[in-house]
This record gives structure tokens, sequence and C-alpha cells, in this order.
């Protein structure tokens, strides 16, 4: 059955639920009834721009072929928007929200803009709230968070696209449950783009399969999440209309295309020194940051763009040297040349035991030391494109065409991006063969 085929009359009865409401039947009816205000749409449409241009900048990546082995649209979108880990982030739950939520959005409503960005936030506020309830204990216990919410987060997109009634929804959510998985073990695979992928394409086919009339148990998301180590009892799954957002804490946009622990100390950096300088003007960097917020960063001497992503010491490096920290600058080549190294191997890091869970406790405090005897120091908290310090029009503009050009792709600006034209621009441009 095609999605287009989803039903949306009523379907099978969901099992009676005892006591307070299950958490399916909650999460459906706050999916379905919640209105978003000018602030929600306005992230919606950021979303939106982020996503088609980080998925576009991954037409040339290597996994195509794989990916274009992959049944669906929405699925072979989001694995796209993913595989390059440039996509947003929102940071209670450590979830890439928009790379699922996105992809589904825009195959399920096709070009109905107001209902593909209705469809986003009701399946993005699920995921934040479920993702949220799961914690930071299951990120760290190795689960794939994206995917383990992502599944239930795609079948409300798709359900809330066609439009099924409060029950069916219910029912769809509960169907997700069995695709509700993916570890990290994944990472540095083919595996951990396609893992996003396959959550798209699981929940667009329990909203199809609620809207033929089949049934479920909404507990088994209880169950689902008992076993994953999450917190069933959690406000903004029980009382989702507990937090007015739509996503509560919004997103994080990354302005660098790397790891989300470099994106503060790069900022940090860059605030601190101003323009660009040269490697032989350098005669010490200091760095000092929570030991939690550097745990993705393993490799302290890098010789590859891709050990540049995950490297502290890189990211040193590159904010005192490179007027925009791109694609460019996380080349193998930029990583390689001499005054990187240089740099490198003039930075010294030391980590603090503040106490925290997520990436940006505390503030990173930065100091470079001159060839002409000065000292210049400061420290950050929120990085660039984080909530608290959203991008401005200029980073967005900068990330965008830079995608766009990653992806060999001309003749598009930012304004063609929205929700009534991308899924033209996506199917184009990433369909299997071009």
């Amino acid at each position: 059955m095609t999605v287009d085929a989803i039903s949306t009359e009523e379907g099978s009865s969901t099992a009676a639920a005892t006591g307070a409401p299950s958490i399916a039947v909650a999460l459906a009816r706050w999916a379905s009834t919640t209105q978003p205000s000018q602030a929600d749409l306005d992230l919606a449409d950021r979303s939106l721009l982020d996503t088609v241009a980080v998925a576009l900048a991954a037409r040339t990546h290597e996994i195509r072929p794989v990916v274009d082995a992959l049944d669906t649209q929405a699925a072979r979108w989001a694995a796209l928007a993913h595989v390059i880990d440039f996509d947003d982030l929102h940071l209670p739950s450590t979830t890439h929200i928009s790379t699922v939520c996105v992809p589904v959005a825009l195959a399920t409503a096709g070009h109905d803009g107001e209902r593909a960005a209705r469809a986003y936030l009701a399946g993005a506020g699920v995921m934040a709230r479920l993702g949220t309830a799961l914690g930071w204990s299951h990120y760290t216990a190795g689960w794939h968070a994206t995917t383990t919410s992502g599944a239930i987060a795609a079948a409300v997109v798709a359900g809330v696209a066609h439009g099924l009634n409060q029950e069916q929804l219910t029912n769809a959510i509960a169907l997700a449950v069995p695709a509700s998985g993916g570890v990290q073990r994944a990472f540095g695979t083919d595996a951990k783009s396609l893992q996003v992928g396959l959550a798209a394409q699981a929940g667009i086919q329990a909203a199809q399969l609620a809207g033929a009339g089949a049934s479920a148990d909404p507990r088994a998301v209880e169950a689902w999440m008992e076993l994953l180590g999450g917190d069933p009892g959690h406000p903004l799954v029980t009382d989702p209309w507990s937090d007015p957002a739509m996503i509560p804490d919004g997103l994080a946009i990354k302005v660098y295309p790397a790891c989300y622990a470099l994106q503060r100390p790069i900022g940090a950096l860059r605030e601190t020194v101003g323009e660009p300088i040269a490697a032989d003007q350098v005669a010490a960097i200091r760095l000092s940051t929570p030991r939690g917020t550097v745990t993705p960063l393993v490799h302290h001497q890098p010789q590859t763009g891709l050990e540049g992503k995950f490297s502290l010491e890189y990211a040193a490096a590159t904010a005192l040297l490179d007027a925009h920290s791109g694609f460019r600058a996380f080349g193998d080549e930029a990583v390689q040349r001499a005054d990187a190294q240089r740099l490198i191997g003039l930075t010294e890091v030391t980590l603090t035991d503040e106490t925290g869970d997520g990436l940006l406790v505390g503030a990173v405090e930065v100091e470079v030391d001159l060839t002409d005897g000065r000292t210049v120091a400061g420290s950050l908290d929120l990085p660039p494109g984080s909530p608290g310090k959203p991008p401005t029009d200029a980073e967005m503009e900068a990330k965008v065409l830079d995608c766009l050009e990653l992806g060999g792709i001309k003749g598009i600006a930012p304004s063609d991006i929205t929700w009534a034209r991308a899924a033209r621009l996506l199917s184009t441009h990433l369909a299997p063969g071009v």
C-alpha cells in the first residue's frame, strides 16, 4: 500500500487503558490538537532549510549507491541528511530530530507546505518528548537515541500528514515500537545513517497499517521505555502540554561540519581572537573544559579530515587559521597542513570535573599566547547555533551555500528551499542514480 492509501476512517478499537491515559494516547491527542505558534513555524522553516541543505550536500557522498537501495524517498532522504553529521540536534534528548521528521513530512505531505510544516512540528514535538524521557543515561548506555525515538516520531509525522484520527494515531505510535531501536555500535559505519533511514521508513509503514485498521496495545510504549531505561512517568510524555513549546528547548544548529562537541571551542576561540592569525604568531594555546564535554573527541593528533572532526586540538587550529571552518577546513589536506599540525602541537587541554549531563555543561575557557608577548583569553558557555544563541542569517546562508557547493548543485538559492518546493528539489537531485 502507498502512503496515499492511508485511510482516515475510524480504525479498530485501541486496547482499553486503565487508570491514566497511556503515553501513546496522550501523545496522539497532543499531536492531533496542538496548534503551532508563529515562533514554532519559524523554527520549522529554519529546520527545513538546514536539513534539506545537509541532505543535498551528501549527494556525492560515497554512501549514495547503498542509500539508493532503500525502498522509499523518506528513507533515502533521511539517511543522506544524517550521513555527514551536520544535521540539527535537540540537546535534552540527544536526538537529531529534523533528519527524521523533515524527510517524512516532505514525503507524506508532498507539495502542501502548510500541512508538511504542521506534520513536521507534531512529530518533532513527540520525538523531543520521548527522547527527553529516555534520558541522557539512555544515550550513554549506547543506544542511538535518534533512532530509538525516531520511528515513533516518523509515525506521528506521517499520521498527521494524512489526517489519521486520534485513535488511529495512537495505534500508529504503538505499531512503530518494534522498529524503535538502534545502537551507537553502528557509529563509524554506513549503518549509522541507514538506521535513521530505516526508522523513517518504519514510521511511515506504522501509519499505513494504522490507517488500514490495525490495532495495537498503547501500553507497548510504556513497556518499551522501561526496557530501554527511560522514565515513563516523565511529565513531557504523560502530560505533553506541561511544556508549551512544540519542540521543548529548541534545536541546536551546527555551524561547523564537525562533532557537536567542537562547536563551542571553535566558537570560543573565534570570539576571543577575532580575525584569523598566522601560525607563527602563536606561542601556545590552552583550553579548559568539563571532562564530559569531550567524550566523543578521541583524536589528539589527527591526520585525516574525519579524525579532525573529533579532535579538540584541531578545533583550535582551524578556529585560529581559517576565516570559515567549513567543509574545506575539515578535509585531509587542511588537517595535514604544516601550520595546522604546528598549532595542534601547541595546544594544551585541561579537563575539569564539573558535574552535569550533556555536551554543554559549564563553559570552555581559552587562552592564546602570542609571540609578541600578549595573551588573549575568553570563555563561552553557549556555542553559535545553540538554542540560546541561534545562528545568524549570515551563518545560515554560509552553511547552506557550503552544502550546495559540496553537493555539486547549482542554480539553487536558500530562498528556494521552502516547504512547498523542497520535496521536488530532493526528488530531482537525490533520485537513485542521479
